[in-house]
């Protein structure tokens, strides 16, 4: 009986991390959502409030990192259940990465509108990384709710076309800086951004490969997703 007892409340523990990690993961997609509008419209006030925002992001982040040290000091969890609260850590940190990549949006956005004169049409060079990269967040976070395999190989599987439109965008702002220098200072702006969105990507394809071994126990990490399970992404 004490050992159950003990069992049931290691679960409940467990659950009250999880719960709270995908409460940060909520904030973290309002943030990058909020930070991809606001480098749309140029809005400064919104900016800011983006910036402020990661403050509560990294709140979180330090007191999950104590509550999942605790658990592991107070309940010794082994195997599965130590693998399971590893890789939550993970998750975590790369949560709080996202939020750090979202400021960074919010900034650029900031620097642009203060500055005032742009050429190029910013929100536009990033509008396709930056939906694709919103749904593969989206799509990271509720694997990692449900622990979903299939998903999470898809979700890696996804970054190969992130990093092609990233480098696409790269060669075309230097097209544009080339053409005209007057462009130079919005044409970096939005490079960072689409930087910002990129690495967000890479946070997301981390995500997934954690969801992968807390399921399966496989470290797929600098692997080929294929190697993971064969069958899973047809």
């Amino acid at each position: 009986m004490p050992g159950e007892h003990s069992s049931k409340q290691y679960d409940q523990d467990l659950e009250d991390i999880r719960s709270k990690v995908l409460l940060m993961g909520g904030l973290v997609e309002s943030q990058f959502t909020d930070a991809i509008a606001c480098f749309r419209s140029g809005n400064v006030e919104q900016a800011e409030q983006i910036i402020k925002a990661d403050e509560n992001v990294n709140r979180l982040e330090v007191t999950l990192d104590d509550t999942c040290s605790h658990l592991i000091v107070r309940r010794q969890p082994t195997a599965n259940d130590l693998r399971t609260v590893m890789a939550t850590l993970k998750v975590i940190t790369d949560l709080e990465r996202i939020g750090d990549e979202a400021s960074k949006i919010a900034r650029a956005a900031k620097n642009i509108q203060e500055r005032g004169v742009t050429t190029i049409n910013h929100f536009e060079t990033v509008r396709v990384i930056a939906a694709s990269t919103g749904d593969m967040l989206h799509d990271a976070l509720d694997a990692f709710a449900r622990l979903d395999e299939e998903q999470a190989l898809k979700i890696i599987s996804q970054d190969d076309f992130i990093d092609h439109e990233f480098r696409s965008i790269m060669r075309n702002v230097i097209t544009f800086m080339m053409e005209d220098p007057r462009t130079i200072s919005a044409a970096l702006d939005t490079l960072w951004v689409a930087k910002a969105i990129e690495r967000i990507g890479d946070h997301c394809k981390n995500i997934a490969e954690y969801v992968i071994y807390i399921v399966e126990g496989k470290d797929i990490r600098h692997t080929s997703h294929a190697a993971a399970k064969p069958d899973a992404a047809n």
